[in-house]
């Protein structure tokens, strides 16, 4: 596995060292299902104990960017080389990734214990004339439950002024209760979104993002298994309050500067129902190149300790009266 360089931005350059990843595609292709089957699992959510998952599916839909770059994410050598110096931290639990980039992770060994996300629809590319209709075309329930993962990512922009969105909110539906039929986490990134100068645009005003929790909370037969992956904006605590499903924030591709990013992660972090950080490109192209700084620095804002259940509950209530019989 790729080391930590020592000084930041430098990854091993040998452009034979994923090579065997090709081997074994070609000559055992299921060697995937084997290394999936192998593969430990995480010992499960607990309320408290934020969880920190890494994510790696921008690819996919064309959208290569990262710190002004265009094509950062381009190299597909570098990127597994950053991911994995990501996931060997311990603080990092684990990973949402399209397949093709699960499935390397899974051949090089780098998913033991961790949670494992696969991204679902990646049809709305970047730039693409039609990009709200955002069809699923990733990683199906089915899938994602034949290897043992945790639950699946889908992608939720809601324009009120495209067609589109009308059937794409009925496909999300029918993956979360397909995801929710096999007891797989329903991981819902929702957005209000509109067409600006040709280009699509996320209204991340406070107003907006609530609203847009609203509609997505509703989709689907069930919401025991869906949980919401927001942006941090302004007024997270209004935001907070409009959900009671559990939450990871997601880092986008931030201007800022990384101190001012750290700090409104830790703000939204300590507010109730906040369950971690799902961030890619932020910590994965850091300004300085230290993968392991950025993500080291990220990990220390997480809180570890587990929530007692509140007396207040009912179903705490009635286990008190049943314990006093």
């Amino acid at each position: 596995m790729p080391q930590a360089a020592t000084t930041p931005g430098a990854f091993d350059d040998d452009p034979r060292r994923y090579e065997h990843l090709t081997k074994i595609r070609l000559e055992d292709p299921d060697a995937v299902a084997r290394a999936a089957q192998a593969r430990r699992r995480h010992p499960g959510v607990v309320l408290g104990k934020q969880n920190f998952i890494v994510a790696a599916d921008h690819p996919a839909r064309g959208a290569l960017a990262a710190q002004g770059r265009a094509d950062a994410m381009a190299d597909r050598r570098e990127l597994l080389d950053r991911l994995q110096i990501a996931l060997a931290n311990p603080a990092v639990d684990g990973v949402l990734a399209s397949p093709d980039i699960m499935d390397d992770l899974l051949l090089l060994g780098a998913l033991e214990g961790k949670l494992v996300f696969g991204s679902m629809n990646r049809g709305g590319l970047a730039g693409f004339v039609n990009e709200f209709d955002d069809r699923f075309t990733g990683h199906t329930a089915e899938a994602l439950e034949a290897i043992g993962a945790d639950g699946g990512k889908m992608l939720t922009r809601i324009c009120l002024g495209d067609p589109a969105t009308a059937p794409f909110l009925e496909a999300t539906a029918k993956a979360i209760d397909s995801l929710a039929a096999r007891k797989l986490v329903a991981m819902v990134e929702p957005f209000l979104s509109s067409w600006v100068d040709g280009k699509v645009k996320n209204d991340l005003s406070s107003d907006a993002v609530i609203k847009s929790i609203a509609i997505a909370s509703g989709l689907g037969s069930t919401s025991a298994y869906t949980w919401m992956k927001l942006p941090v904006v302004e007024e997270m605590d209004r935001v907070m309050a409009s959900t009671t499903m559990p939450t990871v924030l997601l880092g986008g591709d931030p201007t800022g500067h990384q101190d001012e990013v750290f700090a409104s992660w830790g703000e939204a972090l300590a507010l109730p129902g906040v369950q971690g950080l799902t961030v890619g490109r932020t910590l994965l192209y850091p300004a300085d190149g230290d993968v392991a700084g950025a993500v080291a620095a990220a990990a220390s804002l997480l809180h570890t300790e587990e929530i007692a259940p509140s007396s207040t509950h009912p179903a705490t209530r009635n286990n008190g009266k049943e314990a006093a019989k």
